[in-house]
């Protein structure tokens, strides 16, 4: 954010009727149903401060992998595992457990990239290949080879881009699915691993990694494991494997998580599952991109618009219009969270339009931004 935004719109400028019903638009954490933690306080002597080990937080384990399952219609022998850390620390886990020798890395942004830079860390594999597409862009599969693990990412947070992804060769195909989870389709069984963070689409907190593995991710797993590698136990995959099938995990996790995790995709799958929070996303986020192409100041970032995601909408701000100013003065009158990812550098809007976002809020926000940036353009032709 600008240390000295231009002009600020002081709380309460903006009118009422233009104002969002629910004015969280982050892209993690994001918004999080009312109800489930309204729900979640009266829990307090039968859920929180209870053994992970033991019901009920064990059934509750049970019922999100079921759940996850039954969202994605998992094929046979394909298991729902959990651990603790979120997706940098299953990053670290993979490098030490899930790739063998080398890796193939397909990178579109800030967090594919970090994948990427962990595997070149690692002193026992071998230098990772990188194919990179600028932000805004993704690279498009192509075969590798000499590679047992091909990674890519499934919807880019930092720019807005969802991404292609295949099978290519017998590598393993690794996907990051943090912010596409739960809202974005695929084809799962070309996928061995799809691993994601349970705070953006899926409504939950972070703190949590979660896989969808393939029998020959877990026989990939087991193996490694049975080598002479050193791995750390709090990264060691086969552990994590092991606890999930007892509906736990290695240590302990936020139970606030676990619980948060289980309604969303309860409350999801009772009004249709994948299918219904895809098309929901695809109606706020189309409502954004048209807005933005109709705008004489905003541009939609992602250019290709079969690379547009559903789930995460960055928009380029026009130069004269300070965009951190526009997100200032929707965050003094309690629209937050619309700024842009931070290390991307660019004039622009970030806004989150997953399942718990109601799509007449994201088009009360777009009046919003239009009041904002009109007041803008007023006080700079007046000064």
């Amino acid at each position: 954010m600008s240390a000295n935004p231009p002009f600020i719109i002081p709380p309460g400028t903006i009118p009422i009727d233009l104002l969002p019903g629910d004015g969280r638009f982050g892209s993690g954490p994001s918004k999080i149903q009312n109800e489930f933690v309204n729900d979640l306080a009266g829990m307090e002597s039968t859920f929180l401060g209870t053994s992970h080990r033991r019901d009920p937080v064990k059934s509750v384990v049970g019922s999100i992998r079921s759940g996850l399952a039954a969202f994605y219609d998992l094929p046979d022998g394909y298991e729902v595992v959990l651990g603790v850390g979120g997706a940098t620390a299953f990053w670290d886990a993979a490098v030490f457990g899930l790739i063998e020798e080398r890796s193939a890395h397909f990178v579109c942004g800030e967090f594919s990239h970090k994948f990427a830079t962990s595997v070149q860390s690692a002193p026992h594999l071998g230098e990772p290949i990188i194919l990179e597409a600028p932000p805004g862009d993704a690279p498009s599969p192509i075969p590798v080879h000499g590679v047992d693990v091909a990674s890519f990412i499934h919807n880019e947070t930092s720019t807005g881009v969802t991404a292609p992804f295949e099978r290519l060769s017998d590598a393993l195909v690794v996907v990051d699915g943090t912010s596409g989870v739960g809202a974005i389709p695929f084809d799962v069984p070309s996928v061995d691993v799809y691993y994601f963070s349970p705070q953006k689409a899926l409504g939950s907190e972070g703190g949590l990694w979660l896989a969808l593995m393939s029998p020959a991710a877990i026989d990939r797993i087991a193996r490694i494991a049975r080598s002479q590698r050193w791995i750390p136990p709090f990264l060691s995959l086969a552990t994590a494997v092991d606890n999930s099938m007892k509906n736990q995990t290695y240590n302990t996790p936020a139970l606030a998580t676990l619980y948060l995790l289980d309604r969303q995709l309860s409350g999801v799958l009772d009004r249709g599952g994948l299918s219904w929070a895809a098309e929901r996303c695809r109606d706020s986020s189309s409502r954004l991109y048209r807005w933005a192409e109709g705008s004489d100041v905003m541009t939609p970032f992602v250019s290709n618009p079969t690379l547009r995601s559903t789930t995460v909408v960055t928009i380029d701000v026009d130069p004269q219009i300070d965009a951190d100013a526009v997100s200032y003065a929707l965050r003094l009158n309690g629209i937050v969270d619309t700024e842009s990812y931070r290390k991307l550098g660019r004039n622009q809007l970030r806004i989150a339009t997953f399942p718990n976002v109601d799509p007449g809020d994201i088009t009360a926000l777009t009046h919003c931004i239009d009041f904002v940036v009109d007041r803008l353009q007023e006080a700079r032709a007046e000064g």
